[in-house]
């Protein structure tokens, strides 16, 4: 069989999750590629060696530039920080290595630009990962979509809620703008914006107004290395000013003449990991709730109003729901790290030329997500509607 060597560059609690999928995908699928756990790049402080024996990858480094320009590897995976997404895929793109970048594809929209030019100057494959597309109910939801199911979309309702972010949490990256490019906005919207126009097929052209904030504006500084969520980190004494939202909530058109709502959410008190969305149309309604991933809701309008009501699928099913024939007998749940695993299942069909499960989004297509998180910001900055054709 083919395979290909990855280098992962960054460590933190995506280095697990993509170090998970790299090394279950060929266990539990046949992929046309099978990968080489080859080399993760971490800081000194995070200890490579030790990240690379405890989760299989066969050599580490602190150098990211020379693991990104070594011969020996052939895709690149990036998970650091927002603000060295840019920096770390134009050197992979520049060298002609095919490259998965975590989301948001940047911290900032002219970097995001800039690495959707690399990636058409260098000709090379990239992807994102907007994992969540992966959820064989998520898949499902956009195939009955296509397929016509809920007829003319009216209304889309998505939410993205957490409520780990309280006051006890340090001063944290993903709490620094210079890092993290924005808060919740950034982090969760962005899933939502990307998962709707993915069900939906159709593109936001608008967003009509929207209120951004911050409730927790200095936290306390963090001593010693600091994670990124609940409980990472310990606390000192010092304080720094919190320079992201804590929440964003905007309105939005799409092209297909629906109206939107979005909200995103790290102290909504109660939710865990409420990333969701509803989307009505003429002949149906679909719901979506990752607190309960294997499960889609559908409501069909076509039948007698008698017996009209919501319907609860356990997406499970082979071969009827997609990926899960490679995993486990109906009902058997899977879980938040089998999104991962699918999607980098997909990659690989991608990287040899086949196509994937469901549509896979490159630069240019987390390109248009980005664009609406910085229409949203503008919107919410300067109190006005803001087209999408504004922000380019």
């Amino acid at each position: 069989m083919q395979t290909i060597n990855v280098a992962l560059i960054g460590q933190g609690f995506m280095g697990r999750s993509h170090s998970n999928a790299w090394g279950q995908v060929a266990r539990f699928f046949k992929p046309p590629i099978r990968p080489i756990m080859h080399t993760v790049y971490g800081q000194p402080e995070e200890n490579p060696p030790a990240f690379a024996a405890n989760w299989g990858w066969l050599h580490s480094s602190t150098n990211w530039e020379e693991v990104v320009r070594s011969p020996e590897i052939g895709l690149v995976d990036v998970v650091t920080p927002n603000h060295m997404h840019a920096p770390v895929a134009k050197a992979a793109l520049a060298a002609g290595k095919p490259v998965c970048c975590e989301k948001p594809l940047a911290g900032t929209l002219d970097d995001a630009r800039s690495m959707v030019e690399a990636a058409k100057a260098a000709g090379v494959k990239t992807f994102v990962w907007f994992n969540y597309r992966r959820c064989p109910a998520v898949a499902l939801a956009h195939q009955l979509v296509k397929q016509g199911v809920l007829g003319e979309i009216r209304h889309v309702r998505a939410a993205y809620l957490q409520d780990w972010a309280s006051e006890a949490v340090p001063l944290l990256w993903r709490f620094d703008r210079s890092l993290a490019g924005s808060g919740a906005h950034g982090d969760l919207n962005a899933h939502i914006i990307d998962m709707t126009r993915f069900v939906t097929g159709s593109e936001i052209t608008e967003v009509v107004g929207a209120i951004a904030e911050t409730f927790i504006k200095r936290r306390k500084l963090p001593t010693g290395p600091a994670g990124e969520t609940l409980g990472a980190g310990r606390a000192g004494e010092e304080y720094g000013d919190v320079t992201v939202d804590d929440t964003v909530l905007f309105l939005a058109r799409f092209a297909n003449g629906a109206v939107a709502s979005f909200e995103a959410a790290r102290q909504a008190t109660g939710n865990q990991n409420r990333n969701m969305f509803e989307i009505n149309g003429t002949k149906g309604a679909l719901k979506f709730d990752f607190e309960r991933m294997n499960e889609l809701q559908i409501y069909d309008a076509t039948l007698p109003r008698a017996v009209q009501g919501w319907t609860t699928i356990m997406c499970t099913h082979a071969p009827d729901h997609p990926y899960v024939a490679n995993w486990w007998p109906d009902a058997h749940i899977i879980g938040y790290e089998h999104g991962f695993v699918n999607q980098a299942y997909d990659i690989l069909k991608v990287l040899a030329g086949e196509e994937p499960t469901v549509p896979i989004p490159d630069f240019e297509d987390a390109y248009q997500t980005q664009r609406v998180l910085e229409a949203a910001l503008i919107s919410a900055a300067e109190r006005r509607p803001v087209s999408l054709s504004e922000v380019k």
